[in-house]
């Protein structure tokens, strides 16, 4: 399978930045790509630096009108996209969203972003409900697809459920980056710690990870902070972990690479960790903590 991922700046100009993101989905068709995931909020800056109830204008209902936009782009290339996007459920109710648009157009399926943090500088909580959809695949005509977003790539426990409901991918949509405050050696840590968990994700479950991040600094609107100087970085890892392609941290990059989507399977012919685990002994897993 031919995989594009799209990492991008983002301005003011909500309309500019969906007509670059649809340049570069152009141009990874005309590459080949089946599938092409974009990073996470892609439509506009990351309003989630400041608290700010004007910024719920932002949001969308799902379908609405990124989804029509992109699914008519998707139906004119035959290609399958990830979009992710600021919902509106309801007056007072909204998500952060991953949508799977299929090659006709049509919706495959969509996931609620379940992890919602709440640091300095990404206050998301004040905008974003967790999700109700829980971990569950999302059928494709090019694969099982098990889509997460951002804080939800920290924690194990997704990567597993996806993989053991036949997931062919575990996809994320990102939008991280750099604390100015912290030294040049402590920010290393951070991005080598993002992609070490996810290698780890691929590895324990034997599928290909595809993270897709933004590039570029964005202002704190607040000028309480320096913003964030978001670290690009996107990746592609293998079914052992093996990065078969990682991006900038500083330029926007389309890229498509190729997968094997049957070396998933042979991986976990030499690594049988499905078959070894102790089901019978993880009940503890569903505690906060075990006193």
């Amino acid at each position: 399978m031919k995989v594009g991922i799209i990492q991008q700046r983002c301005g003011e100009d909500i309309g500019k930045n969906i007509a670059h993101l649809e340049e570069g989905i152009r141009k990874a068709a005309l590459q080949g790509a089946e599938l092409i995931v974009m990073q996470e909020l892609h439509n506009s800056l990351y309003f989630c630096q400041v608290e700010s109830t004007d910024n719920f204008d932002l949001a969308e209902t799902i379908p609405g009108p990124s989804t029509k936009r992109f699914g008519m782009l998707a139906k004119e290339l035959g290609i399958v996209l990830v979009l992710s996007l600021f919902e509106k459920r309801a007056v007072g109710l909204y998500h952060n969203t991953a949508v799977v648009i299929e090659k006709d157009g049509t919706i495959a399926g969509k996931y609620r972003k379940m992890h919602i943090p709440d640091d300095p500088a990404y206050y998301e909580k004040f905008y974003f409900t967790p999700g109700d959809l829980g971990f569950h695949p999302i059928q494709t005509s090019v694969g099982k697809l098990g889509v997460q977003v951002c804080w939800d790539q920290w924690y194990p426990e997704g990567a597993r459920l996806m993989a053991l409901q036949g997931a062919d991918l575990l996809i994320y949509p990102t939008a991280i980056g750099y604390e100015s405050s912290d030294t040049p050696e402590e920010q290393e840590r951070q991005r080598e710690a993002w992609m070490t968990v996810q290698r780890g994700h691929a590895v324990a479950n034997g599928l290909p990870v595809i993270a897709v991040n933004r590039t570029g600094h964005e202002p704190d609107p607040s000028g309480q902070t320096n913003g964030i100087q978001f670290w690009g970085s996107s990746f592609v890892a293998g079914p052992q972990g093996e990065i078969l392609y990682k991006a900038p941290i500083d330029d926007e990059t389309v890229q498509v690479i190729d997968i094997d989507s049957h070396r998933s399977e042979n991986v976990r012919r030499w690594w049988p960790f499905l078959r070894d685990r102790r089901i019978e002994e993880f009940g503890n897993l569903t505690q906060r903590f075990i006193d």
